[in-house]
């Protein structure tokens, strides 16, 4: 299986600030009204979703440098996929299409407040069979961050490349970021997916984790400070906790703090997590420092902050990601 053409991005890819993201890209069914069972939904709307893909795409639009890595399906829905991401000036360099597997599906449903349910097709589909061998580690190791999820951890060959891209990545200094981004319907069970998602905990620069998942992870309550803390390791440099409108708590090894969201009319929270990571992670490309300085962090979180909640007012993930104009309006509005 030959790697894709650059999708014209291979200047992006020379960038000292570019962020290479890896993982699954699928296609996502959300219903077109929302708070029904996936029974009961008349129609859906269809959505390119997977959030390393998103993140990368968040990068793009808001004018950063990425590259996305991982397998499709020699389907049409893979196809598309790759067209989403070469449209959108996010590089497909490390893109592939398996023959013999399908594009992963996921069909979401919403309640009446945005949030979501997922069933997933994919025994197995192609982002799962990704080998080591199949890795384009010179992209990674271009790279200044390197971003992955948990999803990829779940069941080999695709583990195995994941370890072996995390690894040349810290070989080469790039900065690991990991957002594991827990979907319980794909592991084994929640205890395999508390083990696997710990088991590379500390090989992370970076990491970003939800409210609901530090309380899975911890089996506490994620407003407690300790159990928070019980996630810190020496040798992180920083440790998100998003906390939904609320905002979000950030901790370094110097200092912790908290930044309030923004109010918006949520319709789908979608995405809204992989918008604030790639908002992000934009600023930490281009400006490491970031990890040091305390005000340069909150003004980065304020504008992820407004990333994510812009993000959550359209249906689907990638349709509903925000641009550096419309984030810094609803910044401008709510001083």
């Amino acid at each position: 299986m030959a790697p894709l053409g650059d999708g014209g991005a291979a200047a992006a890819a020379a960038s000292n600030n570019l962020v290479v993201s890896f993982g699954e890209m699928l296609i996502d069914f959300v219903p077109d009204v929302a708070g029904l069972s996936l029974a009961e939904s008349g129609g859906f709307v269809k959505a390119p979703g997977g959030a390393p893909a998103n993140v990368a795409y968040a990068i793009a639009k808001l004018g950063g440098s990425s590259a996305f890595v991982g397998k499709f399906g020699d389907d049409e829905f893979g196809h598309m996929l790759v067209c989403v991401l070469k449209q959108n000036n996010v590089n497909s360099e490390g893109c592939l299409f398996d023959k013999h597997a399908r594009t992963a599906l996921a069909f979401v449903t919403l309640k009446h407040d945005g949030e979501r349910e997922f069933m997933f097709y994919r025994n197995p589909s192609a982002d799962m069979l990704l080998t080591e061998a199949e890795l384009d580690l010179g992209l990674v190791r271009r790279a200044r961050v390197f971003h992955y999820g948990s999803i990829s951890l779940i069941s080999e060959p695709c583990r195995s490349a994941h370890m072996a891209a995390m690894r040349a990545a810290k070989a080469a200094g790039v900065l690991c970021s990991y957002d594991p981004n827990v979907r319980l319907p794909l592991w084994p069970s929640p205890d395999a997916a508390r083990e696997g998602i710990l088991s590379i905990w500390k090989e992370a620069d970076f990491i970003k984790v939800s409210d609901d998942e530090v309380a899975f992870l911890t089996r506490g309550d994620a407003n407690d400070e300790k159990n928070v803390l019980s996630l810190w390791f020496d040798g992180l440099k920083l440790l998100v906790v998003t906390d939904g409108d609320k905002g979000c708590r950030y901790f370094t090894k110097d200092f912790k703090g908290s930044v309030s969201g923004f109010k918006v009319d949520t319709v789908d929270t979608t995405g809204a997590g992989d918008a604030f990571v790639g908002s992000l992670l934009v600023n930490v490309a281009k400006d490491d420092s970031i990890f040091h300085n305390e005000e340069k962090l909150r003004e980065a979180l304020k504008f992820s902050n407004a990333c994510g909640a812009i993000c959550t007012t359209k249906k689907g993930a990638i349709p509903a990601l925000p641009t550096v104009a419309t984030a810094q309006d609803l910044i401008a509005k709510a001083n």
